[in-house]
């Protein structure tokens, strides 16, 4: 019984995957569309700041806000 499941359950992923592939239209990358104005590119060190520093400062903010004001503890 346990392999007559796992061949469902494959053929299911193979056909999910196959109607996926076949209904997705190519990315186009290359051509730009009417009213594309893209600006310069980003430095190194302004990605790593962007999607790597800002998150994790975020973070921690948010998570020093919540320990500050945090009503739980017992004044004593």
């Amino acid at each position: 019984m346990d392999k007559k499941n796992a061949l469902r359950a494959g053929a299911v992923a193979a056909g999910t995957t196959l109607m996926m592939l076949l209904m997705s239209s190519p990315a186009l990358a290359n051509t730009p569309d009417d009213g594309d104005d893209p600006g310069p590119g980003l430095s190194v060190v302004e990605t790593v700041g962007l999607f790597v520093a800002a998150p994790i400062g975020l973070f921690l903010l948010i998570a020093g806000l919540v320990m500050v004001l945090d009503k739980s503890r017992k004044q004593s």
